[in-house]
């Protein structure tokens, strides 16, 4: 009786839709491309959709209004992003969990509202201002960890109760005048508005950021391979950090052409690349992006599950206090209708429209600058065509709707392909 030949194929245990993932360095860049085209097909779209609406945002508002691209307004665009931004931050680490927190708005009203009255009106100097206001945001967020974790209330409702409080609390702090004005000449409004950086240095960051990471995605391609896993080909990692040297330089040029990268603008781009890198790279992240994809599971794996949701909470409420005082100090006032409005709805509709899955799991701190410039140019340019709120609200709407709708396609599609 004769032994069936047996095969050392590697591919025959490996599904056929991921066979060009696995031999990606073996076929370099059509290997790469092969890849890429497979996970887009199974439903891995990545940021993709968001930069395929960004381009046609910026695309028919330049059209209808050439001004858009102008250097100042686009140096104006930068400027108004980032408290909204900052706040989207935390709200993508929320998501990443499968929750919500539904008080970014009011918290960020909130710290705003310490930072002037200390500022102003008892004199402290900018540091302690400024501490106090993320200290008294990390401390709500403490609060609906302590609160999700010993009672196991839905983050929507504590979220939403939280919302309703810290609005009354920010009422409070500021008292009968209900606005408190920053002066223009003070060190917390001038770097927000007035302080850019020098375009030398701009271009020197920008070289430095994109050779850092050359040498960390090669760095991490070796290391896959040593592992037998699938590694993007060094020609690769070189073309793609090469196109993404030229569009920074080519932003930091055409923002030199009026005022520059503003110092408030920087610090938002360090804390996204900052922020994506504890999610991706540290023991924490993995565990956080473990909690959203299966919290039962995470646990089991012996993940402090309650920990994590801590700090998630603490972080997120961290960085919405920070996105208000990045907003008093832009606006040189607080005023009991600072961190209302639409601040709670665009920081939330960034995270999603940026990439972020609202099932958990799924997204990085990049989907809060994306979905920020998404939000923000279509603002900025309604109302450079001098069209009302009611327009912004309704496109900003249905860019939420069909982002939700493509994430929730998506999903399914990683599921029929085994990739969920």
């Amino acid at each position: 009786m004769s032994t069936p030949p047996t095969t050392t194929d590697p591919t025959m245990a490996i599904p056929a839709d991921r066979q060009d993932e696995r031999f990606l360095a073996d076929e370099g860049l059509a290997g790469w491309v092969k890849g890429s085209i497979s996970r887009l097909r199974s439903g891995d779209l990545g940021s993709l959709p968001v930069v395929i609406g960004l381009i046609l945002i910026w695309g028919v508002f330049f059209v209808l209004n050439d001004a858009f691209l102008s250097s100042r307004n686009l140096v104006n665009l930068t400027l108004q992003m980032v408290p909204t931004g900052t706040i989207a931050i935390g709200v993508v680490l929320v998501l990443l969990l499968g929750e919500i927190d539904l008080s970014v708005g009011s918290v960020s009203g909130l710290s705003g509202a310490v930072l002037a009255v200390g500022f102003v009106n008892h004199g402290w100097t900018s540091g302690m201002a400024v501490g106090l206001a993320l200290l008294v945001g990390v401390a709500i967020g403490v609060i609906y960890g302590l609160l999700f974790n010993r009672y196991g209330v839905p983050s929507f409702v504590i979220t939403l109760a939280g919302l309703l409080a810290v609005l009354g609390l920010q009422i409070k702090v500021l008292g009968k005048d209900g606005t408190i004005n920053l002066a223009f000449t003070s060190d917390i409004v001038q770097f927000a508005s007035q302080k850019f950086v020098p375009d030398a240095v701009a271009y020197a960051l920008v070289l430095l950021a994109v050779g850092a990471a050359f040498l960390a995605k090669l760095a991490q391609g070796r290391r896959r391979a040593a592992a037998g896993l699938s590694a993007v080909p060094p020609s690769v990692v070189l073309v793609r950090t090469g196109l993404l040297g030229l569009i920074l330089l080519l932003a930091v040029y055409i923002l030199g052409r009026d005022r520059g990268v503003s110092y408030m603008v920087l610090t938002f781009i360090a804390l996204v690349v900052l922020t994506d890198l504890l999610v991706r790279r540290t023991r924490w992240g993995r565990s956080v992006m473990a909690v959203g994809g299966n919290v039962e599971a995470a646990r089991r794996a012996g993940i402090n599950v309650k920990r994590i949701y801590l700090t998630v909470f603490a972080l997120s409420s961290f960085f919405a206090a920070l996105g208000g005082i990045f907003a008093a100090a832009r606006l040189a006032s607080v005023s009991q209708s600072s961190g209302g409005a639409d601040t709670n709805l665009n920081a939330i509709a960034a995270a999603v429209i940026g990439g972020t899955s609202l099932f958990g799991g799924r997204g990085s701190a990049y989907s809060a600058l994306l979905g920020i410039l998404v939000i923000q140019s279509i603002s900025n340019g309604l109302g450079l065509l001098s069209l009302d709120t009611s327009y912004r609200f309704m496109v900003t709407g249905g860019v939420l709707l069909l982002a939700v709708i493509i994430d929730s396609l998506s999903r399914r599609s990683r599921a029929a392909h085994g990739r969920a």
